[in-house]
């Protein structure tokens, strides 16, 4: 006997959603501290990879990509992440400095989306960060060309063995790697609930500078 079309045992998938609730009462009218709290509880909770995020840019073309990549940093000013200048991601924001983030806590059944123009941050911000991750991670910026075609997983480790050699402990910042900072414009927090009532809360930066919060449907 054949097995099932896998399509249909896709369809047959349900999950019920009641770990919690987002109110306008319980939530905080400022949506960075409403995010702050809710990757808070992402980390006590052990959520694996707590910071990943689903990174979207739209290219010259107008097709959109999208990528995981790691939170490093937030405040006041924005979302902060580091990569490849010369990245597909990179090419994209230079043509189109608008992106999309998306953070999925499926263990607490929580979504954050953001939305907002792209900035890269500036060189010492980047240095400091650089400077502070491990060895290994430093050779790779420089070992790996982004995006580009590659013969084989040889042109890396051949890259890393060069650039290990060249710099030994102390490799500087490559020119094409540093960071960019999302700056927000729209946020939207999404709480799983019971027969697909979920709770879904958007706020949107006003002239003022504040964030005018609405309930949207699910």
């Amino acid at each position: 006997m054949s097995a099932a079309p896998l399509s249909q045992s896709i369809a047959d998938l349900r999950k019920s959603y009641e770990k919690a609730e987002l109110s306008e009462d319980a939530s905080h009218a400022d949506p960075l501290q409403q995010f702050d709290q809710w990757l808070r509880e992402a980390v006590a909770g052990q959520v694996p990879e707590p910071n990943a995020m689903t990174l979207a840019t739209v290219g010259s073309d107008l097709r959109p990509s999208t990528r995981p990549v790691l939170v490093k940093g937030y405040d006041a000013r924005g979302i902060v992440w580091y990569t490849n200048y010369a990245s597909r991601k990179g090419h994209d924001l230079a043509g189109n400095p608008y992106a999309a983030l998306q953070f999925h806590w499926v263990e607490l059944e929580r979504v954050v989306r953001i939305e907002g123009r792209v900035e890269q941050v500036d060189a010492a911000e980047s240095d400091a960060y650089f400077h502070s991750r491990p060895l290994d991670s430093r050779i790779g910026a420089w070992a790996s060309p982004q995006s580009e075609v590659i013969h084989s997983r040889t042109v890396l480790v051949t890259n890393a063995a060069k650039y290990g050699a060249q710099f030994l402990m102390n490799p500087p910042r490559p020119p094409h790697w540093g960071g960019y900072r999302l700056v927000p414009d729209q946020w939207q927090f999404w709480q799983g609930r019971r027969s697909r009532l979920h709770d879904r809360l958007r706020y949107t930066r006003q002239d003022d500078g504040g964030w005018l919060r609405e309930r949207l449907a699910p």
